[in-house]
């Protein structure tokens, strides 16, 4: 008997891994065991997050990435530098210069610079914190424009020009749109620009159908209240002199004599109504002058044609994409980029594609295609027999004059490095042994590689 019990207490035992001390939860303890006599442990404690500051604010990332600086104080002051101005925007002999955009004018208390910020001409890749003031490049495609623009309005013809400035990147495009508002500023003309079309097609903003129309347009309420606020802004001086002489069939009260600034304004405290707004303020522009009425020429811009030549991001009920169009500002824009509208008082549609946020769209480089060929008289690309192409691309480019941007030739090559050492940002000796290499390692005089070659390099 005392056999069995042993055996039997035996197979009841406890396990001796289950013997283990427990710890003050109750459970096993973890971790390692603890160190034998006369052994060192390194035991590292986890730092306390530093607390790195206020975090940004909504939209202030933006603000910072979108900021223009306009003057170095670092740079030199170019002695002898002449303003741009109506009388020398369309003097041949300053080709190769730089002329300064003009601060206050004689004939009003505008500041061009101030007004071109308005707009949002100023491109943040176009290096303008290097020098001491902005200025531009006279070059021969911009002595044309100013002579053409010179035509229109005033003693001049009341036409309508329709332009699209195209070329290889970095090569000035935008440059010739912020000229010509230069230039319409000076001239006491109304200018409303689109600084970026992809912002317009990317999705970014809201849109909502607007009623009674077909096919279906779409309004963006948000982004034309942002319009009126830096048209009013650019144009004030000239709109608080302009007041309201038709009747119109809005569906809010509206003074009878309200100044046109104040009428822009109602859209952007109010976006709900910034489309009725923009469509009274387009019809009292484009009343045609008389004894009684006077107004002035338009210039509008587009810089990034390719993001409006195509379906844009928006989708419809059916959640198919929306043809940029189909957009209620944007198809007003084609109307009178197409020709199927023009100006009453005279005035310019032009355009320019975008090298640096280029779009697909195949019909565009086409239709352009075509229509500097018919220019120049050189053969006409044909349609590929399999490729699909947009038809409502090819109306609204048809009779459109396509002028293409080369690079600068060897004296303006010369002026703009002339220009760069006499800032001080631009240490070596122009002569024409550095121009002529700098000009063919730009590719031919390509305008911002000159730039990056020149005075962002850095040996």
């Amino acid at each position: 008997m005392t056999s069995v019990s042993t055996s039997t207490s035996f197979l009841f035992a406890r396990p001796a891994q289950n013997m283990a001390p427990k710890g003050r939860s109750g459970g096993q303890t973890t971790g390692p065991p603890p160190p034998k006599r006369g052994e060192r442990r390194l035991v590292v404690k986890k730092k306390t997050p530093v607390v790195k500051g206020k975090p940004p604010n909504p939209g202030e990332r933006k603000a910072m990435r979108k900021r223009i600086v306009l003057s170095n104080t670092n740079a030199l002051e170019v002695k002898g530098m002449q303003d741009l101005s109506e009388e020398n925007m369309v003097d041949m002999k300053l080709r190769g210069q730089v002329l300064g955009l003009p601060g206050t004018l004689e004939t009003s208390t505008d500041s061009v610079v101030d007004q071109l910020r308005a707009v949002e001409a100023f491109k943040t890749t176009q290096g303008w914190g290097l020098f001491r003031r902005p200025g531009m490049l006279v070059r021969k495609e911009s002595v044309e424009l100013g002579r053409l623009l010179s035509g229109i309005g005033g003693d001049g013809e009341k036409k309508t020009v329709r332009r699209v400035y195209t070329g290889e990147r970095v090569n000035g495009k935008s440059m010739m749109l912020l000229q010509a508002m230069a230039m319409a500023f000076m001239k006491r003309w109304i200018v409303i620009g689109i600084p970026e079309t992809h912002d317009l097609t990317m999705g970014n903003t809201d849109y909502a159908p607007l009623p009674k129309t077909n096919p279906t347009q779409y309004v963006q309420n948000t982004y034309l209240s942002n319009l009126l606020s830096r048209t009013v802004r650019a144009n004030r001086s000239l709109l608080s002199k302009l007041s309201l002489s038709q009747k119109h069939n809005l569906s809010f009260p509206l003074q009878s004599n309200i100044s046109l600034d104040r009428l822009a304004d109602l859209g952007v405290r109010d976006p709900d109504i910034a489309w009725p707004i923009f469509q009274t303020l387009w019809k009292e522009l484009t009343t045609p002058s008389n004894d009684k009425i006077q107004r002035p020429p338009i210039l509008l811009t587009i810089d990034g044609l390719g993001h409006i030549m195509r379906n844009s991001a928006y989708r419809d009920t059916n959640f198919k994409h929306i043809h940029a169009h189909d957009l209620t500002l944007i198809n007003h824009l084609i109307t009178y980029l197409s020709g199927t509208q023009t100006l009453p008082n005279g005035g310019a549609i032009l355009a320019a594609t975008s090298g640096s946020n280029p779009s697909s769209a195949p019909t565009l480089s086409l239709a352009l295609a075509r229509a500097e060929a018919q220019i120049s008289g050189k053969e006409i690309p044909p349609f590929l027999p399999y490729e699909k192409y947009d038809e409502r691309v090819l109306d609204s480019l048809r009779g459109v004059e396509v002028i293409r941007l080369e690079g600068l030739s060897r004296e303006e090559t010369r002026g703009l490095m002339e220009y760069y050492a006499n800032s001080g940002v631009l240490r070596q000796l122009v002569d024409e042994r550095f121009v002529a290499e700098k000009w063919t390692l730009a590719g031919g005089g390509i305008v911002g590689e000159l730039e990056r070659g020149t005075v962002r390099m850095r040996v």
